[in-house]
């Protein structure tokens, strides 16, 4: 999947020879707010919670890779950047706020859809570890199979009201796996659930 060659490639220019200043998750997240419409660096710094600095060394390796132009009236999406969002969104679909329940346990909490990967899910504890390292509070996966999703390790299906509304709302296929990220805010909580996402699919 080049999707994740070219996020990694520009997360691994964040800082050079330091810990990063930002993670495929936070690319990822920049190019979707790109695709809506033209924004500014700084309204783009808050809402993915990056400091300027950052933002403008993010911007700048996400030029270089062509994803996305810079005009007077802001940074929008390119060519590529909606190619490369078109061959992730293959993969990762869906998008939603949940409320706290017996399985989103954080004040905000932000569920996904991977596909194509059920085999590689373990007990959910690499997601959980992943989402963590991407600054939220953890993260809650689910394999649907027969209409139910069931958590891993654990052999039970998903809170009941948890799993309607996941169900209405993203329209699970058999094998998708939900992952939701919990946080102490919706950009922590959204960026874990992809963090977990990504690091599944690669």
């Amino acid at each position: 999947m080049s999707f994740l060659a070219t996020l990694k490639r520009i997360a691994e220019n964040s800082a050079p020879g330091r810990a990063p200043s930002y993670m495929e998750a936070q690319v990822m997240k920049a190019l979707e707010i790109a695709s809506e419409s033209p924004v500014g660096r700084a309204a783009l710094g808050k809402r993915l919670g990056l400091g300027e600095g950052v933002i403008r060394t993010l911007v700048k390796h996400m030029r270089a890779e062509r994803l996305i132009e810079v005009t007077p009236q802001g940074i929008g999406v390119a060519e590529a950047g909606m190619m490369l969002l078109d061959e992730m969104r293959l993969k990762i679909s869906g998008g939603l706020e949940l409320p706290r329940s017996p399985d989103a346990v954080g004040k905000h909490n932000y569920a996904v859809l991977v596909h194509e990967v059920s085999g590689r899910v373990r007990l959910g504890v690499e997601q959980r570890d992943a989402a963590l390292m991407a600054g939220a509070k953890g993260a809650t996966t689910a394999v649907y199979w027969g209409g139910v999703f069931i958590i891993p390790g654990m052999g039970r299906p998903l809170d009941v009201a948890l799993t309607e509304t996941l169900k209405e709302a993203l329209a699970p296929r058999e094998g998708s796996v939900a992952i939701i990220g919990s946080g102490d805010s919706p950009i922590e909580a959204e960026i874990g659930a992809k963090a977990a996402a990504l690091g599944l699919l690669a």
